[in-house]
């Protein structure tokens, strides 16, 4: 970077300046400055990858070696590997590859995964060569069922295992078993990266190794510029698709070159539909992104085709104008037999197509291109027939590879030119040269200025309110006495106002939202206790006491009716159950307001009270009085509650229902005799009836009820009778004055001293602010982006206030811009005006 910006050699000590200075603003510091950090990391990377992304047989590949000129990549339709290939710069004397092998353990389990998606089963090791042979004609035998490799997906997969399965047997001594080994290109007897490239592009070595990495000779891949190949998003085998979405996320990528099928399938696939996805919401490319339309020759042969791709281009890429279509297969190919064959080798048949034109029956095989060329030729119309005749010998020739030659011996470079400039690649090629020569440096200050800018004004607003604040200060002991008592009923306002806001803040998380905690482990304590107490009580329900408890209320009767004993047990259980409901509602209070008694002695209000009267003006006593007030309104609530317990049910009678039926027994056996052991026998049904009764009563109260209640006695005992404390306060204004004679006199000096020195820290940081803001403009400026300078802090921006206009209630918007533009004898109209404005009554 720095060789072609010198001035940007301390941008990164800049930027750190100025979000160490924000980070430094209690107010400021919790904002998310991840996205300058990611937008600084690219400006000062030495390297910008440039991620190809696509589907398999997209033309990733093709499209590379298109935009390099160089034939690298194994570029196949279908084929299928996990291979990433990194091409980064070298100079012309340092060209290199180095070759990076799967190991073993990986291999195993991509044929593990393979197998299983083809339903195939392994059995052995694929160090054994009988496995190995069984499991290549299985593969084989599906490839001839499906009807090729490019038919199906279940094709892909096949013709994946048998490559991968040819790949470890031709390089099994150089795969390690758990290390991933890495190669030279001397050490595979390359004397160039064409030759090790040759070698990595045969189907079987490609599809054994993890990782190709180019050092090329090219000025696309100067300034750091690293353009990466990754595998297909529709990979047979899921790890190996993923290496693409991972790396579109990678905070290391830079761009994307999205290569998309749907000229030739008319349609985006779910992959692409889903990668569009993850580009969108990935942080390190933002919108460098390039949307390549490949296979753009398929269109020149169906009008329907040309119908989809335009429509899909016009809906859902309308919003770039990074769009191309082309054909990498015709346009790299084309630029190659123009440039680097002659009509003596036939137009490179026998010298770049020399290996795909090899036969072994002696028939000469068609290179794809040559067919793609002749139909193009011949068939697509895109070739005027006043300037592009096309020879008589072309028309009687039987062989692809004939007509080919003739309509190259007849027309030369022309047709060629021809058909480079409608493959699209030439335009896509100078769009990239443009990008990553001229715009890209350009593009990432940009971005970086643009993140930086809302922080930057939030600093500068931040600093020059805090530097007028202090400016309007008294510099004089007597004066900042005089200002500091103008300032009491302020500040007792302010006191006033943040002990209710504080207060209402407590009740909201109690009431309310069920936030504070400890409250609501308190409150559940207390349904426990409830719950928990009816259960002993029950449990413990005793007949012989409960008869002498009754007869002892009637002391002339020997005999107790057997609803008198019911009648004893209701007073009962409702009194004790009222005892518990009382004592855990005071333990409520008690934790709850000696909680909010500690929060607010902790406050910055309760302090600054003590600072001005000397006490709390009786903050702390009254939270003691409301305390008890609300204990008292509760123990009443708790107490009606409670009494109402002693009332059954209307259910308790109701017919048809097991109390009743149980209700009669009971008094029909213990109706047999007069004394109490008649009684003994009904107790477990006594029981029975008392838990029907009461568990739906006590249901009732602890899930209901209560809450509410509790509730509503806080909101009376604590928010207005704290706005009347408030107010209280307000009225110390003589007692505050006369606390403060006492201290005024060195708190005034204390505080001049402070406010000096604040002003002396605020003029370093803005001194350091201003520094880093003028290094990062100067950058900006030289990369020619004058309109994206940050703010900086000028001297009459200190002692300049803002303009504050004030409009009266019965005074119109309108009526009030009509006035400034007439004072300003129109030549500023209210539309493009910038003003600050506070509107008060």
């Amino acid at each position: 970077m720095n060789q072609f910006i010198p001035q940007s050699q301390n941008l990164q000590e800049q930027v750190e300046s100025i979000l160490q200075l924000l980070h430094s603003e209690p107010t400021l510091r919790q904002q998310d400055v991840s996205g300058v950090r990611g937008a600084l990391d690219k400006v000062i990377s030495p390297t910008f990858e440039i991620v190809f992304a696509g589907a398999f047989s997209a033309g990733k590949s093709m499209l590379i070696n298109a935009l390099l000129g160089r034939k690298l990549l194994y570029s196949a339709q279908g084929h299928a590997t996990g291979t990433e290939c990194y091409i980064r710069y070298a100079e012309q004397d340092q060209e290199r590859v180095v070759l990076t092998f799967l190991s073993e353990v990986e291999i195993r389990e991509q044929v593990k995964t393979l197998c299983e998606l083809l339903g195939l089963p392994l059995v052995g090791n694929i160090n054994q060569p009988e496995t190995v042979k069984h499991l290549q004609q299985q593969a084989q035998a599906i490839l001839e069922i499906e009807g090729g490799e490019a038919r199906s997906e279940r094709a892909k997969q096949a013709k994946a295992l048998e490559l991968l399965l040819e790949g470890f047997e031709a390089n099994r001594e150089r795969i390690h078993t758990l290390n991933n080994a890495t190669y030279s290109m001397e050490q595979f007897h390359a004397k160039n990266i064409e030759e090790a490239a040759q070698y990595a592009r045969r189907s079987k070595n490609s599809a054994v190794l993890k990782r190709i990495e180019y050092y090329c000779y090219h000025s696309l891949l100067k300034d750091g510029n690293v353009i990466i190949d990754t595998p297909g998003i529709d990979a047979p085998v899921k790890k190996d698709a993923q290496i693409a979405y991972d790396k579109i996320e990678n905070p290391e990528t830079s761009a994307v070159v999205f290569v998309l099928r749907t000229a030739s399938t008319g349609e985006l696939a779910t992959e692409e539909t889903e990668l569009l996805e993850k580009m969108q919401a990935s942080a390190a490319i933002r919108d460098r992104v390039f949307y390549v339309f490949n296979y753009i020759d398929a269109t020149w042969f169906d009008d329907q085709l040309k119908s989809r791709l335009d429509y899909h281009i016009k809906t859902q890429f309308r919003d770039t104008t990074r769009v191309y279509k082309t054909s990498g297969l015709l346009g790299f190919y084309s630029n190659l037999v123009q440039h680097r064959t002659y009509q003596s080798d036939r137009w490179g048949l026998d010298s770049i197509f020399a290996e795909n034109v090899q036969s072994e029956n002696g028939v000469e095989n068609t290179p794809q291109f040559v067919n793609e060329f002749n139909r193009y030729c011949l068939v697509s119309g895109r070739l005027p027939s006043s300037k592009f005749p096309i020879p008589t010998q072309v028309l009687v020739a039987d062989r692809p590879n004939e007509k080919y030659t003739a309509i190259l011996n007849s027309l030369g470079n022309s047709v060629l030119e021809h058909l480079i400039k409608d493959s699209g690649v030439e335009e896509f090629r100078d769009a990239m040269t443009r990008y990553l020569m001229e715009e890209k440096r350009p593009q990432l200050f940009e971005v970086l200025a643009h993140d930086l800018q809302p922080f930057c004004i939030s600093l500068r607003e931040s600093y020059l309110k805090a530097w007028r604040d202090l400016d309007s200060q008294p510099r004089e002991v007597n004066a900042l006495k005089e200002y500091q008592l103008r300032q009491l009923n302020t500040e007792l306002k302010e006191i006033g106002d943040e002990f209710c806001k504080h207060i209402e803040k407590e009740l909201n998380l109690v009431v309310a939202s069920d936030e504070n905690q400890s409250f609501e482990e308190d409150f559940k304590k207390l349904q426990r206790r409830m719950i928990g107490r009816l259960d002993v009580l029950i449990r413990s329900f005793s007949v012989g006491e409960t008869h002498k408890r009754a007869q002892a209320s009637h002391k002339r009767n020997a005999v107790v009716p057997i609803m008198g004993i019911l009648a004893e047990a209701f007073y009962y259980l409702a009194n004790e159950l009222e005892a518990v409901l009382v004592e855990a509602s005071k333990e409520l209070m008690d934790n709850l307001f000696y909680q909010l008694s500690e929060r607010v002695r902790q406050s910055d209000y309760y302090s600054k009270l003590y600072r001005l009267l000397g006490n709390d003006s009786g903050v702390e006593q009254n939270l003691e009085r409301w305390c008890e007030l609300a204990k008292q309104a509760l123990v009443n609530e708790s107490k009606t509650e409670c009494d109402r317990y002693i009332r059954e049910r209307p259910e308790f009678y109701s017919e048809g229902t097991v109390s009743v039926f149980q209700l009669r027994q009971v008094l029909q056996e213990a109706c047999r005799g007069y004394d109490y052991e008649s009684m003994v026998k009904a107790e477990p049904a006594i029981r029975q009836l008392l838990k029907i009764d009461f568990d739906p009563k006590i249901g009732e109260t602890i899930l209901r009820t209560y809450r509410p209640t509790v509730n509503k006695t806080l909101i009376h005992h604590l928010l207005e009778p704290s706005r009347t404390l408030a107010n209280y306060i307000l009225q110390q204004h003589d007692k505050a004055c006369e606390h403060l004679a006492k201290t005024l006199d060195k708190e005034a000096s204390a505080q001049l001293e402070a406010n000096e020195k604040q002003k002396v820290e605020l003029k370093q940081k803005i001194e350091a602010y201003n520094q880093a803001v003028k290094g990062i403009n100067q950058c900006l400026e030289m990369m020619k982006l004058d309109r994206q300078t940050l703010p900086d802090i000028s001297e009459m921006d200190l002692f300049t206030s803002p303009v504050v206009i004030e409009v009266s209630p019965t005074e119109s918007l309108q009526e009030k811009f009509a006035e400034i533009s007439e004072s300003e004898n129109g030549l500023v109209s209210s539309e493009n005006r910038l003003i600050s404005m506070d509107f008060s009554n």
